[in-house]
């Protein structure tokens, strides 16, 4: 009775919960599916659903989806090359703080981490005048670097953390088989902390992918520009087609969902590496 009971209490909380959560993505899928006629009409489901609205956005028939596709690849190709570039430099720092000990690498990183105490909207400005001194501003290039700076400090703390559990005995034993450096790194360390990288590498790419207001600073170029600031540009417009953008916005979440179950197992391994201390 105790056991149906507390999953009774589970339950009261999760159903409300789940509800909540999945509610705005029903209505985007509503609006979505709606015309332009119905799309404000206020109904749970439409009278006439319609898939049109998915028609124009992949046809790119409507004005402000011009660039559509060319605005989705740019998403990717930032959003890939940020989490490539944040796993490169944070597996490398991790693993020369960590196990090779390097002199003050735990004073850089708490100094790293500590810019977390400024808000990421307040550094938007100084990063701009930052690209602009070297000649990036409008380049994706500077999205990228500017996406890097934000998320390395915490990949590297979550890195840096994960490889601490790791069995010092390892590196005793690689060392006294006449391993040197790179080779520990790439024979012993590399494979224990794949679980942990998938988190970091996913975590980055994802940040990169919602980030819109370095976007909108640093990129001027409407083909530049990822489809985060593409879609914001419907805002521009007081008839703005509220259907297209939902049916374009639901388009623009379903790589990282499909990226997040694709990787969930990595994801959960990776999030409880070093939970239990071995």
């Amino acid at each position: 009775m105790k056991k149906f009971l507390d999953e009774g209490k589970l339950l009261l909380v999760a159903v409300p919960v789940l509800v909540w959560t999945l509610l705005p993505i029903y209505h985007l899928f509503v609006l979505s599916i709606s015309n332009q006629e119905s799309m404000l009409a206020g109904k749970l489901w439409p009278d006439q659903p319609t898939l049109q609205n998915f028609q124009i956005v992949f046809a790119q028939q409507h004005y402000y989806l011009h660039n559509f596709w060319r605005q989705m690849f740019n998403s990717f190709f930032i959003a890939v090359a940020t989490g490539l570039i944040t796993l490169f430099v944070a597996t490398f720092a991790a693993f020369a703080i960590a196990r090779l000990k390097v002199k003050g690498g735990r004073t850089i990183m708490n100094l790293a981490l500590a810019t977390y105490l400024i808000p990421a909207a307040f550094l938007a400005i100084p990063m701009y005048k930052a690209m602009g001194s070297y000649g990036l501003l409008n380049t994706q290039a500077s999205l990228i670097l500017a996406m890097v700076a934000l998320a390395s400090p915490y990949a590297i703390w979550v890195l840096k953390q994960a490889s601490d559990k790791l069995p010092k005995e390892l590196d005793e034993a690689a060392v006294m088989d006449g391993a040197t450096s790179i080779q520990l790194f790439r024979l012993v360390y590399l494979p224990l902390m794949k679980p942990s990288m998938v988190v970091i590498g996913i975590y980055a790419l994802l940040l990169a992918w919602n980030e819109y207001l370095y976007a909108f600073l640093l990129l001027s170029s409407e083909k530049a520009v990822p489809l985060a600031v593409g879609l914001g540009l419907f805002l521009s417009a007081d008839d703005a087609p509220w259907n297209l953008l939902m049916a374009a916005g639901l388009l623009y979440a379903i790589p990282p969902a499909a990226i997040y179950y694709l990787f969930r197992k990595n994801m959960v391994g990776g999030l409880t590496s070093g939970a239990v201390k071995s």
